[in-house]
């Protein structure tokens, strides 16, 4: 068993509780020689009975709090625990390099590929350095710099999606934080390469589409993805960001809404109550869906590739109105 760190959240203390109790029962086995396996089994039967029970009765908001859940797996460990040979580049070549955005060269099943990714810290001191998954312009530009190498030798791209937003600090916008965005959406939108993008917990906003676009969307099962966080919303629409969690389940942003909407491929299955439960089962459910797109796309001609991009990006937001009835 693998445990999530942290106090966990409100609806996770019962199995928060349970791990207490199964703790303190197998040191007390331990200390005195007792055999209480029987009793730790039953326990830990409840355990992953309460674990079930509580992924079947998530709310969206819940969903969005297990999306920022610490102890949850980031980009650097699916990319430890699923690639090899990764090699990492730095800097935009104009302005620094961003800890925010974690791009280079890998392997994945023995496939070359390119990955950009999101990068947050685990503690205070590594989120300052990442500044807490929110990258600069100079990040994007990092990112766009290795996707083109990536075009330039073949390669396709993978990016890991998870971010509050993009940086909104005075800094980054006088360094061209909107353009910087933009032109990463146009230039991957016609990326001679196979794209595919998973997000891995949150998908904020511009930040998220500044390496969100590919041939393949795939999300975690406890992610989620939308032009606007539920505070964000809240405090525009009711002007108090304490509705967010009425509002969450309005805004359709978890995987299964948006796959119900057609605006992604794939949801991919977490271990029971979420990824950080145990993080090296999320990893390698991650693994096997990347390897599944990856080999289904890379058959695919690069004419191809791209006209199905730009026609799949076409549809975003067209609807048809039915006629009107009466006067």
């Amino acid at each position: 068993m693998t445990m999530g760190k942290g106090a966990g959240l409100d609806f996770e203390q019962p199995v928060l509780a349970l791990d207490r109790k199964i703790a303190e029962m197998r040191t007390l086995a331990m200390e005195n020689g007792l055999d209480l396996e029987s009793e730790i089994s039953r326990l830990d039967k409840k355990r992953e009975q309460l674990l079930a029970k509580s992924q079947q009765k998530m709310t969206a908001w819940n969903r969005v709090e297990i999306a920022r859940r610490q102890g949850r797996p980031y980009a650097l460990d699916h990319i430890q625990a699923s690639f090899t040979d990764f090699v990492e580049l730095h800097g935009d070549r104009t302005y620094s390099d961003d800890p925010a955005i974690v791009a280079g060269f890998a392997r994945l099943d023995g496939i070359p590929v390119c990955i950009v990714a999101h990068q947050k810290g685990k503690d205070t001191r590594e989120n300052i350095h990442r500044n807490f998954g929110m990258p600069h312009p100079e990040g994007y530009r990092k990112a766009l710099r290795v996707m083109k190498l990536a075009e330039r030798f073949g390669r396709p791209v993978i990016c890991l999606v998870d971010t509050p937003g993009a940086f909104p600090g005075i800094g980054a916008e006088e360094r061209g934080q909107a353009q910087a965005i933009a032109e990463n959406i146009l230039e991957m939108s016609l990326l001679k390469v196979p794209v595919v993008v998973a997000v891995l917990g949150e998908g904020a906003s511009g930040g998220a589409l500044g390496i969100g676009v590919g041939d393949r969307l795939l999300m975690f099962e406890n992610s989620w993805y939308c032009v606007i966080s539920p505070e964000g919303c809240a405090a525009i629409l009711w002007g108090d960001r304490l509705k967010a969690q009425e509002v969450a389940d309005h805004m359709k942003l978890t995987g299964r809404d948006l796959l119900e909407l057609g605006l992604i491929d794939r949801v991919v299955d977490e271990p029971a109550g979420g990824a950080h439960w145990r993080p090296e089962a999320a990893c390698a459910s991650l693994k096997t869906a990347l390897v599944s797109e990856l080999r289904a796309l890379c058959s695919v001609s690069v004419d191809e590739l791209v006209r199905s991009r730009l026609e799949r990006y076409a549809r975003v937001g067209v609807f048809l109105e039915g006629t009107r009835r009466g006067p």
